[in-house]
């Protein structure tokens, strides 16, 4: 009587593969799998109970370790994306929030070892180069929202220059020539994606770029919002819209824009960045904004994490990838 390790050496695979196909589970490529099947009726396979109990020697759990993503605004997405894709796969989901000690990541990275998880996302409240501990190579790994700087691990981040292009594109589509800029002097990849988008978008309607409407500040918070715009709005002429780094400066723009006597969007336009509800929602008028894609991040991450377990499984080098996920336009009526 044939056995699964019969069946794997005909096939070319290791048994734990047989047993996956032999269970029905997901993440076996389609070649892979139909090898295996062929084997199968080649040697007249009958599997035993043992067989099938192979892949419970898995853990089925992959964890999110975080440096403080689960006390930010945005961590709902983030965590609901990832733990439905999981989910779908019958995968339990870890979370670890590490509030940014590192002291902490690299015991939370020892401790989902020694729980037998097997990939690691490792997540930042921000698109930023991270430094994740050492140890995170032991296992799979993909970067969310931030990078390495060698560009060793799969990342999964926010199309930023797109994002901006898509704000500053959709307030020149309304007509709109004199275009303030509010952004973040932080040198990150969402400040300067961000501008590069907006000088893209003013290229194509053949607009030129003025560095006078560009306004740079920090922290990116209500009173630098109220700031930048009250000196946009001292130009001459003064911008006919404002593009905000994020929604929390267009919550001071809104005030600027006010105490001037102007109205938005009659006599100034407003788009935001990030699409944060609590606040964007409740703006009079309501925000048009961009949507950052926390939960599709999150998704993709979890996704991909087991693409890269199964290629190691099936003894395959996974390749590195680098993702953007765009950032939509959310409409309402701010622009």
């Amino acid at each position: 009587m044939a056995t699964i390790y019969d069946v794997a050496k005909v096939a070319g695979v290791s048994p734990k593969t047989v047993s996956r196909v032999i269970n029905d589970e997901p993440h076996v490529r389609d070649q892979t799998r139909q090898r295996v099947l062929k084997a199968i009726e080649k040697l007249d396979f009958r599997p035993s109970f043992s067989a099938r109990q192979l892949t419970r020697r898995k853990s089925h759990a992959i964890a999110l370790i975080s440096d403080d993503i689960s006390t930010s605004p945005y961590a709902v997405d983030v965590i609901r994306g990832a733990f439905q894709a999981a989910w779908k796969h019958k995968y339990m989901l870890l979370i670890v929030n590490t509030e940014r000690e590192t002291d902490i990541k690299e015991s939370a990275v020892g401790l989902m070892i020694e729980r037998e998880v097997e990939g690691i996302i490792y997540a930042t409240t921000y698109h930023r180069k991270a430094t994740p501990p050492q140890a995170i190579h032991k296992l799979p790994t993909v970067l969310l929202d931030c990078y390495v700087e060698d560009g060793s691990i799969t990342s999964v981040v926010p199309d930023e220059k797109k994002g901006g292009y898509t704000a500053t594109k959709t307030l020149l589509d309304k007509g709109h020539r004199r275009i303030g800029f509010v952004n973040d002097s932080e040198p990150i990849p969402a400040s300067a994606g961000r501008l590069a988008g907006y000088k893209k978008a003013l290229e194509e309607f053949n607009v030129s770029f003025n560095p006078e409407l560009v306004v740079s500040t920090q922290p990116p918070e209500p009173e630098q919002g109220y700031w930048a715009t009250k000196q946009l709005l001292q130009l001459t002429p003064r911008p006919t819209a404002i593009f905000c780094f994020n929604d929390r400066t267009a919550v001071g723009a809104y005030g600027a824009i006010r105490e001037a006597n102007l109205r938005i969007p009659d006599d100034v336009a407003v788009i935001g960045f990030d699409n944060q509800v609590f606040v964007s929602t409740i703006m009079d008028p309501p925000l048009t904004t961009i949507q950052l894609p926390h939960y599709e991040m999150g998704e993709w991450a979890v996704e991909k994490l087991l693409q890269i377990i199964d290629d190691h499984e099936n003894g395959q080098e996974p390749k590195v990838v680098h993702h953007m996920i765009d950032c939509p336009l959310v409409c309402r009526d701010s622009a």
